[in-house]
């Protein structure tokens, strides 16, 4: 029997196999015997299926649930668990897996009827039947022809128009007992790999709680994100009328020359949703008095450029905006406080000089003439000014950064002359009904179009930062996103389709060679699903601008 030689790196050590090993098998013969099971590896480089079969010299590294892509398996998993669980018990009722709320995702019925308690526990009951049935995961590679046909026997439709805009002879179907599925990225070998979940009624539908990432033996319950789905539920019900509610949709309008219209209705969206905005800000400033703007939200969701545009539109009625830089604060490179690393903690609250701004907001807003900071990123010290800043009756303060919407950024403001803006990428095309387009990616997608075009950083140093940059915003920027005013969806229904076109290119330099090489192919994988746009009837004002350049705004 032929052997090949694998080198596992969890354990640091060469093993031969046979020819034909599946991944599972080597990790029973290895008894890697971590705390979590093994959802995935990564064999080059490459996210795997433990259902994946050794053939040639390769280096192997199983993950668990604590890694990030073996979460998002744990995600997709029970995906398809509840997609089977609910066809099981309602069969003659569409179902759509709508976004991520915390850790779990938000999912409602096409008829919007709430679930009972006694619905809720069979729901529960059954997916937990599924579970412990272990049924068997598997990825078949057939004729898109027979796939569309089994589609079409489901009634998935969604699917089906995705398989015919990205014509194929061959596609990838997933199977589980009797249900099917498609899916862009890896699962786990069974069902028996769910060990925690739970069913919540929630807002028109409900909650699936899992574990979070961190603590994998605790669910999260935590489903307070009210305004964020009353952003996530509007422009759902928008796409759906614009007729892009998934990236098939999307691809057919692409395709039949309507490009161009989309752009025109997504882009007035925005400044319409952005002149609402400043509409809310000028009345506050009417009635209680609102001098200040803090704009917060997650790394690559357009807070500068809406900074600018919100700017305009409070021209408009006649208020004079002015913008103070948050990072002009920062206290000293060497008073900068450090993480668990010894690196630098730019992303801490204790970062920014709270002290001096909260003085220079109190006076700024009494009328009073301040000299203002400006922070050299190349030295770590402070510079000044050389004109001071003076407010006039009619000015606002806009002033942009993670930590906004944190209560202890700004204590010596009252609540009443503030108006906090929240900001996100909230994707709101769908791949399918099922299977959600995380926020993250799209968010990520920008990022490394926007490092390597202006800050000249390749996509291999944006993907070794991103996790780090998750982190800062788990812990500075979501947990205080329900203290906003006013919430703002900064993603366009065809921006992915765009981006494809600028980011192919810079993921490709990513070698196979480093651990980030996985996370650019899968990306890579994602963006085959979109018919590509050209980026010239963009308008040089929008969001896209500031990540693909072009934008008439000066940054």
């Amino acid at each position: 029997m032929e052997t090949v030689k694998v080198i596992c790196q969890n354990t640091s050590s060469v093993i031969e196999v046979e020819a034909g090993t599946s991944l599972l098998e080597l990790e029973r013969r290895l008894a890697l015997g971590g705390k979590h099971p093994m959802l995935a590896a990564y064999v080059n480089n490459r996210i795997k299926e433990l259902n994946y079969k050794i053939f040639k010299p390769l280096a192997v590294r199983y993950i668990d649930i604590t890694h990030f892509e073996g979460y998002r398996v744990y995600q997709r998993t029970i995906s398809f668990i509840v997609q089977k669980a609910v066809r099981d018990l309602w069969n003659d009722r569409k179902f759509y897996i709508r976004h991520t709320v915390g850790r779990g995702f938000y999912c409602e019925f096409d008829d919007e009827q709430e679930l009972s308690d006694s619905e809720i526990e069979a729901l529960r009951a059954q997916m937990q039947k599924i579970i412990d049935a272990r049924y068997k995961i598997e990825r078949h590679r057939m004729l898109t022809a027979d796939i569309n046909g089994i589609y079409e026997r489901f009634g998935f439709d969604d699917k089906i128009a995705l398989l015919n805009t990205r014509p194929r002879l061959y596609s990838d179907i997933y199977c589980m007992d009797d249900m099917v599925g498609y899916f862009y990225g890896a699962l786990t070998p069974d069902t028996g790999y769910i060990h925690l979940f739970d069913l919540r009624r929630y807002y028109n539908g409900f909650y699936i709680a899992l574990p979070t990432h961190s603590d994998p033996d605790k669910l999260d319950l935590n489903v307070h994100w009210d305004k964020m789905l009353d952003v996530f539920n509007e422009y759902h019900r928008w796409v759906k009328i614009m007729g892009v509610p998934t990236v098939g949709h999307l691809n057919k309008k692409i395709l039949s020359g309507d490009t161009s219209e989309l752009i025109k209705i997504a882009e007035a969206f925005h400044e319409k949703k952005i002149a609402a905005i400043a509409d809310q800000i000028a009345e506050a400033n009417k009635e209680r008095g609102t001098r200040m703007v803090l704009i917060s939200g997650p790394s690559s969701s357009g807070k500068t450029t809406t900074s600018k545009r919100l700017g305009i539109q409070l021209r408009i009625l006649g208020l004079d905006p002015v913008l103070v830089s948050l990072d002009d604060y920062f206290v000293d490179r060497e008073r900068t406080p450090k993480d668990e690393n010894g690196e630098y903690d730019f992303e801490a609250l204790e970062a920014i000089d709270l002290e001096l701004l909260n003085s220079d907001l109190k006076r700024l807003i009494a009328g009073e003439s301040v000299e203002v900071p400006r922070y050299d990123f190349i030295t770590g010290t402070r510079q000044w000014h050389e004109t001071p800043l003076k407010l006039t009756e009619r000015s606002i303060l806009i002033m942009e950064g993670i930590h906004g919407l944190n209560p202890r950024l700004t204590p010596s403001i009252p609540r009443e002359q503030k108006f906090c803006v929240y900001l996100s990428c909230l994707t709101s095309v769908a791949m399918d009904n099922l299977s959600r387009i995380a926020t993250s990616d799209n968010r990520l997608l920008r990022r490394i179009t926007r490092d390597y075009s202006t800050r000249g950083a390749n996509a291999l140093a944006t993907l070794q930062r991103w996790a780090s940059v998750r982190r800062g915003e788990q812990k500075h920027i979501f947990p205080y996103q329900e203290n906003a005013d006013v919430m703002f969806n900064s993603s366009l229904f065809y921006e992915i389709s765009v981006l494809r076109q600028k980011v192919e290119p810079i993921l490709r330099e990513v070698p196979d060679t480093v651990p980030e090489y996985g996370e650019a192919k899968r990306l890579l994988k994602f963006l085959d699903n979109f018919i590509p746009i050209p980026a010239d009837e963009i308008p040089p004002t929008s969001i896209l601008r500031e990540f693909i350049g072009g934008s008439s705004f000066k940054y």
